[in-house]
């Protein structure tokens, strides 16, 4: 009776452990590492704005852009913290822009892929506290909790208090004797 109950509980934990992968919907591209294909429409106020998409150029808006992500619509981590797009004026008195999406990677925050980026290349570039980037004002939390990350690609690392100083050097002479009580 024992063994028919033991066997009775390795076999639920081994249903419970196993999972199943459903197949994506028909007539969706399936990408690398189980992703499938999201359409991404990126437009501009004046049209034909240079778009740039994690590095690689993609031509002048409007562009249609293929982003790979996980099947609940969300970015898949494929070794960046990000995944970028810029748009690059092509009149003066215009600012270069810039979206930012997190992909989830280190336990950091997974954005959805959205279905449409639109820039106003007339907008200025946004203001940031006067502390700089780097913290919220007044919380101690890291800015891009707040003004999503920075230009170059990967989050600044709050590691809190206390700060490290440098390396710490030990130096142990004679026997060690300890006090037990």
């Amino acid at each position: 009776m024992k063994t028919m109950m033991f066997l009775g509980v390795v076999l639920a934990a081994a249903g419970m452990l196993t999972g199943c992968e459903s197949p994506p919907p028909p007539g969706v591209e399936q990408g690398p590492h189980h992703t499938i294909a999201y359409d991404v429409l990126v437009e501009a106020s004046p049209p034909g704005a240079r778009i740039e998409a994690d590095g690689s150029n993609l031509g002048n808006t409007p562009v249609h852009v293929k982003i790979f992500g996980d099947r609940d619509g969300t970015f898949h981590d494929f070794g960046s913290y990000t995944y970028i797009i810029r748009a690059f004026p092509i009149a003066s008195n215009q600012y270069p822009q810039i979206r930012v999406f997190g992909t989830g990677r280190g336990f950091t925050h997974e954005d959805r892929v959205p279905q449409r980026v639109y820039f106003e290349m007339n907008q200025p570039p946004p203001s940031y506290p006067a502390n700089g980037p780097g913290y919220a004002p007044g919380y101690g939390y890291p800015d891009y909790y707040y003004y999503g990350y920075p230009d170059y690609g990967y989050p600044y690392y709050y590691y809190g208090y206390p700060y490290f100083y440098g390396p710490a050097f030990r130096f142990y002479y004679g026997p060690r004797y300890y006090h037990r009580r």
